[in-house]
């Protein structure tokens, strides 16, 4: 019997760029939203998510899978996170996706992404938690962590946050030097911080992009009003706020997941430090819909937990081979 083979087709990191370089981040945005409203109506199916935690050196790899109900595709991906590659002049991430056929079951794409789509649908997701969850009028945007994903973030902020004035917190002074040089020719007026409660005392809408594993704000230091999207604590270890935050200061509570919350992020780490009824944490792509609601008022707390859901690397893989549909 004759049976048709066809290779799997292969899109390269340099493709991937080139594809995102010519698409709208308001695109990108969109589907990415579109995701989460999936995922919270339960058209996406999503299990656990598998993680290896290495010590020597000190990384991370995660794997993350899915698919959304009768559609055509399902998604593996696999990233991760190596910090002191810094040192050796390399990417500290990596990785890649693998969409199969959810008919046959067969590999039909490798986007040999190196981490690069884990950062885009990342920074997409901190857009749409801002566009639900900032104040009407931000006056100044907080960004902790002065790496790659901080410098996403600022820019994906862009089509839904109309402000250019910038806070940053980094490690030394030049990290912050660098980012400023990278950031401020796009139209940003940045002021940089070595102190984290300078830009909690002075911004409203406050993004936290570290692999942080103590709290690096604190209760005392929010201010009425403020937004905080938390991104960074995506695996049991690691914390960026204050669980005091979530537990006494937030009105708003939204997760990504709130399945992955119980296993990680800001909520699990404030559960962990006291008592969060469940009722007070509601879905992204609930309030997306409407069905929970967001900011009522200017002077509530609010924060968003983002761990990073399955749901966002299908949305991105699908895009990225969508672009390149027919070519091999």
């Amino acid at each position: 019997m004759n049976t048709l083979k066809q290779a799997a087709r292969t899109i390269t990191l340099d493709e991937i760029e080139s594809i995102l370089e010519n698409m709208p981040l308001s695109h990108i945005i969109k589907s990415i939203q579109e995701g989460f409203v999936a995922y919270s109506k339960g058209s996406v199916v999503v299990p656990p998510v598998g993680e290896m935690l290495f010590e020597n050196p000190p990384g991370e790899a995660h794997i993350k899978y899915g698919y959304i109900l009768d559609d055509d595709a399902y998604v593996i991906k696999i990233a991760s996170g190596f910090y002191q590659n810094r040192d050796l002049g390399l990417s500290p991430n990596a990785g890649l996706m693998l969409m199969f056929s959810q008919k046959t079951g067969r590999l039909e794409t490798i986007l040999l992404d190196e981490g690069c789509l884990t950062n885009v649908r990342t920074a997409a997701a901190g857009a749409v938690a801002a566009r639900q969850l900032a104040p009407a009028k931000v006056h100044r945007i907080g960004i902790l962590g002065a790496g790659y994903q901080g410098k996403m973030q600022l820019e994906f902020l862009k089509p839904v946050v109309p402000c250019q004035e910038v806070m940053v917190w980094g490690l030394d002074q030049e990290e912050l030097d660098t980012y400023v040089n990278v950031m401020a020719p796009k139209g940003y007026h940045i002021e940089t911080t070595l102190k984290t409660a300078d830009v909690a005392r002075a911004c409203n809408l406050i993004v936290t992009a570290t692999p942080s594993k103590k709290a690096l704000l604190a209760a005392e230091d929010i201010k009425p009003g403020t937004h905080i999207t938390a991104m960074g604590s995506d695996t049991p270890e690691k914390i960026e706020l204050d669980p005091a935050i979530l537990l006494h200061k937030a009105d708003i509570i939204v997760a990504d997941s709130i399945e992955q919350s119980h296993s990680r992020g800001e909520i699990f780490q404030a559960r962990l430090g006291g008592t969060l009824a469940e009722n007070r944490v509601v879905e992204l792509g609930d309030v997306i819909t409407g069905k929970s609601p967001g900011r009522t008022f200017d002077d509530q707390i609010s924060v968003a937990d983002l761990t990073g859901v399955a749901i966002q690397d299908i949305q991105i893989c699908k895009l990225i081979a969508g672009a390149t549909s027919g070519k091999r």
